[in-house]
């Protein structure tokens, strides 16, 4: 789909694609690496303290995605109750789902709001010396960016990009961005304001990676790799109606996606985490669990970073061009996922 610069009111932006790579049964399933079956992508958004506060120069407190539900936004004044909140995902929820990480020695993609890594140098530090996490833009600021003007929602990104620069420099280079809270312009500021980008995951479209074609201010038209989120498996629903009440949920959710993308084949699972959220000690027993049966499916379940499955689609998947079709070309179908295959042993963990 192109990124269209219509001006018709409301209207701009990128033109819908309601087909995508169509029927599945009329193509191939993807090859991940390995023979796996599915690419599992653990993302860890890192978000606390780039909420809505009067010190960061907003006009009211946040109210979103913390323990406190129905809340009305507080004017002119401080909410203390949903900043600890969020202080909590920094302070205690951040590192024991990275100590949770570590025990299993699996990748994460860290979507990092710009202020707050400025906030917390312990995380910071943190991620420069474990290359195994990527960290992605998730914008300067975790605010909804409905109705920022384009001018602003620039140099916010800008902003992210400087603070990412300045935090990992050439070790971790950024290849990413997920806004969350986006525009009808975002996609097209990020391709033309961060230098060497990747790949977005502003989407919810497809359960594997696509093309589109952005057109930026020069006029000139771009391939770009979108890496689809996800907002169902994801911790947030601990948050939202209607969502998660137990662990419990979460983990049976969690475990249901999978065994169906295990049984279809050729898919990317993606599980959106936030520190303050599934950090707590009530629901990290859930994510536990999951990652045990993860590890009993051995190479079925690739576990990667984002950067990862963008460097494993360009090379097997490049952008299409009239000489190849839409729909990715792959690999035979795998015979369906059961007992046959379920007993391997996965060379990639303990």
């Amino acid at each position: 789909a192109m990124e269209a610069r219509s001006t018709a009111g409301g209207a701009d932006g990128p033109a819908r694609d309601m087909v995508g790579y169509g029927n599945p049964a009329t193509r191939a399933v993807v090859a991940w690496p390995h023979g796996a079956r599915v690419a599992l992508s653990l993302v860890v958004n890192y978000e606390e303290g780039g909420e809505y506060t009067l010190l960061n120069g907003d006009e009211h407190a946040e109210t979103f995605l913390g323990e406190i539900s129905g809340g009305v936004p507080v004017r002119h004044a401080r909410n203390l109750n949903m900043e600890s909140v969020f202080e909590y995902g920094s302070r205690v929820g951040f590192w024991r789902i990275m100590a949770l990480l570590d025990e299993h020695q699996h990748p994460c993609t860290v979507f990092a709001v710009g202020r707050a890594l400025e906030l917390n140098p312990a995380v910071c530090a943190f991620l420069r010396a474990h290359p195994r996490h990527e960290v992605v833009s998730h914008g300067y600021r975790w605010i909804d960016y409905a109705d920022v003007d384009e001018q602003t929602e620039r140099e916010h990104m800008r902003r992210a990009v400087r603070v990412h620069q300045r935090v990992f420099g050439a070790a971790k280079p950024l290849a990413g961005v997920y806004v969350g809270r986006g525009t009808t312009h975002t996609r097209r500021v990020a391709v033309e304001e961060v230098p060497g980008l990747v790949y977005d995951c502003d989407s919810y479209a497809d359960d594997v990676p696509y093309w589109v074609k952005v057109q930026v201010n020069d006029g000139s038209v771009r391939d770009h790799l979108v890496i689809p989120h996800t907002l169902d498996a994801n911790d947030l629903k601990f948050a939202v109606a209607p969502g998660f009440s137990a662990g419990s949920d979460f983990l049976e959710h969690l475990k249901d996606t999978l065994d169906t993308l295990l049984h279809e084949g050729g898919k990317m699972m993606t599980i959106g985490l936030h520190g303050r959220l599934i950090g707590r000690p009530g629901r990290i027993a859930a994510l536990r669990r999951f990652l045990e049966h993860v590890h009993s499916l051995g190479d079925a379940v690739w576990v990667c970073t984002r950067s990862d499955i963008a460097r494993h689609w360009r090379a097997a998947h490049p952008p299409p061009t009239a000489d190849s079709p839409t729909p990715p070309r792959a690999t035979p179908a795998m015979p369906p996922w059961g007992r046959a295959t379920d007993q391997r042993t996965n060379r990639d963990r303990p």
